[in-house]
């Protein structure tokens, strides 16, 4: 048992369960209840996919797959900000929405907001 073959086989077992993970990722991708699963789902994909080509750049010895990577690790990064943006600006997905909705039937109604985003309470007045 030399450290070819041992290295041999620890690349194997990785792709393997790289691909696995690919596989479960894009059926909770296609599954996701809602954009944020969605978006998850994606940021997931990139860091396998970051792992596909680290376990190529050990495979082949070029060094340079390894700055790939970490070139996709950073445009992965700023993709999720975006769109973890774009989520917070839209507010809840309509799928969400209707969910809180049928949750909070028959609840007691939250107080209005004022401008600063406050709730509207009433001071009280006298010694309490």
């Amino acid at each position: 048992m030399n450290s070819q073959w041992v290295l041999s086989a620890a690349i194997s077992l990785s792709l393997v369960l790289l691909s696995v993970a690919l596989l479960l990722t894009v059926v909770r991708i296609v599954r996701g209840p809602t954009l944020p699963d969605r978006v998850l789902g994606l940021d997931m994909l990139v860091a396998i996919a970051i792992g596909f080509i680290a376990v190529i750049a050990v495979k082949t010895g070029y060094g340079l797959y390894i700055d790939i990577a970490i070139a996709l690790g950073l445009v992965g990064f700023l993709a999720t900000i975006a769109l973890a943006r774009f989520v917070m600006t839209r507010g809840l997905a309509p799928e969400r929405t209707a969910r809180v909705a049928a949750a909070t039937v028959g609840a007691k109604p939250a107080p209005k907001q004022t401008k600063a985003g406050r709730p509207n309470r009433r001071k009280r007045r006298g010694g309490r």
